[in-house]
């Protein structure tokens, strides 16, 4: 258990630098390379989470397979044997992958993305030098899987923090020398895309060869894959849906939104994120932990750290996401000094705020099912999801643009927390359900919606920001605290720090 929540704990510090970095950066990317060229920035956020379709389930894959072989359920050697033959994988798709979107990108310049100031042949140069770069970093995804599952975090949260910086700091002083440019920008970020790519397949090779030795040829073949087939595939489809439900408004709004109008919607969802980017580091360290809990036997221990980690991510990405909503409009002026931009994207921030709550805990179920290796309920939910929201998206973006996108974001993550995950529940672990639901869920979420809906009816004149920042910083303070109160975890340890003192 320490050593999980010494991930965990390293995992939050890296996520968190990542997530607040890249954050603060975006208002001076804004400033000196303009709203147009900042468009291109989130389109290329949303191309690489496009190119995820390409992953087919390997990537979860890898390392709930590393993490079973350090439970002691595969050998040496079918472990090598398996990564070799993912490897091959991998190469192959990145290269088709990135192929086809170097042929799309006079396409995508032309007949998609809307623009007034930057150029045609501009425009295309960044999408192929995109590509480039997309498709290695999907590579890293097979060399993050090992990590991973060998529960290497605290390496790679340091890993990960050390790219952001060069990745989102860097570049700026690299522009401040040749130009504030999108040809500039995304040739500095190709480069940064190897330095990482380096250093990841350095450190899985490392853990790697550092097994015990083998007296067999590996060879190449694509056998070790075929038993693991059916799992990767449920992945790769529920994957795939993943992508087409947090990504098709983006994708939507893209074509149909100016390119400058559509830098400023991809600011307020990129806040929003920073919601999932809270719970990402549980989910990061719990998965192995299961899966290796599960292997081993232990149900009860699985359960407790299920449940546990539910009300850890209830805290913190419930009290981000009641901040994020409720003080939007004071969280963007403080941030980005412009009044106009922050009234007018605060009500987007509130919906995808409210959306992405929901979400970090819906997705609990699917950690449970990733340990049993049996996806089949995750793969119906999804199907569901697949076939209300996309439809549901598609109409209310094109009528209503990105305010339509996000009221439906909110009702159909909601409907998915409070119905399909019971059903869940009810199939997975019979009893379950409502002492989650209701101790491990609502008993934390409830009083910091209520705090935020109090707040609503107090008239505050902020005009300076200043004054904004101040207000949010306390408003964020008090919900964390308030739902860290909440928690039995946090009831507990200071009953027994009490106790202690008495």
């Amino acid at each position: 258990m320490l050593s999980l929540r010494r991930n965990i704990a390293a995992n939050y510090a890296s996520q968190v630098y990542v997530a607040l970095i890249g954050i603060l950066m975006l208002p001076i990317y804004i400033k000196y390379m303009g709203a147009e060229a900042y468009g291109l920035i989130g389109f290329f956020t949303m191309m690489q989470a496009w190119f995820n379709l390409l992953d087919l389930g390997l990537t979860p894959t890898i390392g709930r397979e590393t993490a079973r072989y350090r439970a002691g359920f595969a050998d040496v050697l079918s472990f090598r044997r398996l990564y070799r033959a993912l490897s091959a994988i991998f190469i192959l798709i990145a290269m088709i992958g990135g192929t086809g979107l170097l042929v799309l990108s006079s396409t995508i310049a032309k007949d998609w993305l809307n623009t007034e100031e930057l150029s045609l042949n501009e425009i295309q140069i960044a999408v192929q030098i995109m590509a480039i770069s997309v498709a290695l970093r999907w590579m890293c995804g097979l060399f993050r899987g090992v990590i991973t599952g060998s529960e290497r975090l605290v390496w790679l949260g340091g890993f990960n923090a050390f790219v952001a910086s060069l990745r989102f700091i860097g570049v700026l002083a690299v522009m401040w020398w040749f130009g504030f440019t999108p040809f500039v920008f995304f040739s500095y970020q190709l480069v940064i895309a190897i330095i990482e790519i380096a250093g990841l397949w350095l450190k899985s090779t490392y853990l790697i060869l550092s097994q015990a030795p083998i007296s067999e040829p590996i060879g190449w073949s694509l056998n070790p894959v075929r038993p693991l087939i059916k799992f990767s595939l449920t992945i790769a489809f529920t994957a795939s849906v993943w992508v087409m439900v947090t990504q098709t408004d983006k994708l939507i709004l893209s074509s149909i939104l100016p390119l400058s109008e559509y830098g400023f919607f991809t600011l307020s969802v990129l806040v929003a994120n920073g919601i999932m980017l809270l719970s990402g580091p549980i989910s990061n360290a719990i998965m192995p932990r299961l899966a290796k809990l599960e292997a081993e036997g232990n149900r009860k221990e699985v359960i407790q750290v299920y449940r546990q980690s539910t009300r850890l991510v209830t805290v913190i990405a419930g009290s981000a996401a009641a901040t994020l909503a409720f003080c939007a409009e004071p969280l963007l002026w403080a941030w980005t000094g412009d009044f106009a931009l922050a009234r007018k994207s605060a009500p987007i921030l509130t919906l995808y705020a409210i959306g992405n709550g929901a979400l970090a805990v819906a997705a609990f179920p699917y950690y449970l099912q990733y340990a049993r290796g049996d996806l089949r309920l995750h793969f119906i939910g999804h199907l569901l999801l697949l076939l209300i929201l996309i439809p549901s998206i598609v109409l209310a973006a094109n009528f209503y643009g990105a305010i339509g996108a996000g009221y439906v974001w909110v009702v159909v993550n909601l409907l998915y927390l409070f119905v399909w995950v019971a059903i869940m529940h009810r199939k997975l672990e019979p009893g379950l359900h409502w002492k989650w639901l209701f101790n491990d869920v609502l008993m934390i979420g409830l009083p910091i919606g209520v705090l935020g809906i109090v707040v609503l009816f107090v008239e505050l004149n902020l005009t300076s920001r200043l004054g904004s920042l101040v207000y949010v910083m306390a408003f964020g303070v008090i919900a964390a605290l308030l739902a860290a109160f909440m928690s039995s975890d946090i009831r507990n340890f200071i009953s027994k720090l009490k106790a202690k003192v008495v």
